[in-house]
């Protein structure tokens, strides 16, 4: 009998390609998993008449673990995020996205260690939105200024940005938890209360009654959103764990992503209470799609936090260990990853996995 039953989503686009390989790593691993592989995203429209067939929904919440592929978001058309909606429906508020660097990755910085929690439910993607022009935002607008005395132009579209107790407590509390588990010095809670008082004023309230049941334990700061961009850029060093609200928290990781050498080797993780789904950071990129061309590596290194997350640490160790070594040595990388984009020794998704593999079994 399987130790461990999950949910693989191979989603669109290089999703199948990403998800085959790191399903490959996870599995020279030896640790017995049994993969239940579900469909979600455009490929599931035709089939189910949804991209997020509520049987997907099901699986996770019996298996807790689930493991997907880029799903494609159609910009300004189509239906909504299936990724947004995969969180809201399973309730995985917090969104954990580390930012390390790796030998042999192309960056102009070295030695980052970044972990970035961010609030999966609230904020302005939360999905409260009113189109412009419609009845029920003429009385939205109407209603805003009566109540706030200031004057919004007509023809807006309007979204709300609803940030609680609960919701930045349990984030703010996820982030110091982790730190502590994972022996991290630092929290810094990034907000903008400076303008929005009463919405990231709340979550600043929120953060630094959290942080003193962790005095002595856990340093707590925290920063200006646009200011910590900027510190960031500049002296990434001194930051360690950054919790945030929602938006913000999806711009700084791709920020830290940077810092690493791009969204091809930012993992992320979406944990709940007994749930996590883990994904890369990155998107779909239909155009890539069948050429066994795409780097694996975010896509295996979320493998690697569902392992840590499922208390396998060996494993994850082992898995990590054995993609920073072919990363180091930069033989058996896919294009992306060469000092030269052209170079012809570049190998493909599944050759780079191959390699990975490999280097798990020299291991033992």
């Amino acid at each position: 009998m399987s130790k461990y039953k999950v949910v693989l989503i191979p989603g669109d686009g290089i999703g199948p390609e990403l998800t085959e390989a790191t399903r490959r790593c996870i599995d020279a691993l030896g640790l017995g998993i049994e993969w239940q592989i579900m469909e979600a995203g455009e490929c599931a429209i035709e089939k189910y008449k949804t991209p997020l067939p509520e049987h997907v929904l099901e699986a996770i919440r019996k298996s807790g673990f689930a493991i997907k592929g880029p799903i494609t978001t159609p910009i300004g058309t189509g239906f909504r995020s299936v990724n947004v909606e995969l969180r809201k429906r399973l309730d995985l508020y917090a969104c954990l996205r580390p930012c390390k660097s790796y030998k042999g990755v192309r960056s102009k910085y070295e030695n980052i260690d970044l972990v970035i929690v961010r609030e999966n439910t609230e904020d302005l993607y939360a999905g409260v939105e009113f189109e412009r022009g419609t009845k029920e935002t003429s009385e939205l607008i109407a209603l805003f200024e009566k109540f706030s005395k200031k004057k919004i132009r007509d023809g807006s579209a309007i979204s709300i940005k609803p940030i609680s107790v609960e919701g930045s407590k349990r984030i703010v509390k996820f982030a110091f938890d982790y730190a502590l588990a994972n022996k991290r010095r630092k929290v810094t809670a990034v907000h903008k209360a400076n303008i929005m008082k009463y919405t990231d004023g709340l979550f600043l309230e929120v953060a630094r009654d959290v942080a003193k049941s962790y005095t002595g334990k856990i340093e707590f700061e925290d920063r200006i959103v646009d200011n910590m961009c900027m510190q960031l850029v500049q002296k990434p060093e001194d930051y360690d764990v950054l919790v945030l609200p929602n938006l913000y928290g999806d711009i700084i990781s791709d920020l830290a992503a940077g810092l690493v050498g791009g969204l091809g080797v930012a993992p992320g993780a979406n944990i709940g209470e007994g749930i996590a789904m883990f994904e890369p950071t990155h998107g779909s990129a239909p155009k890539y799609k069948g050429m066994n061309k795409v780097n694996p590596v975010a896509e295996i290194l979320s493998g690697v936090l569902m392992l840590r997350y499922m208390g396998e640490k060996y494993a994850a160790d082992s898995l990590e260990a054995a993609v920073a070594s072919v990363i180091a040595e930069g033989r058996d990388v896919t294009y992306d990853m060469k000092n030269d984009r052209f170079d012809k020794t570049a190998v493909g998704t599944s050759q780079m996995a191959d390699a990975i593999i490999k280097k798990i079994k020299s291991r033992g």
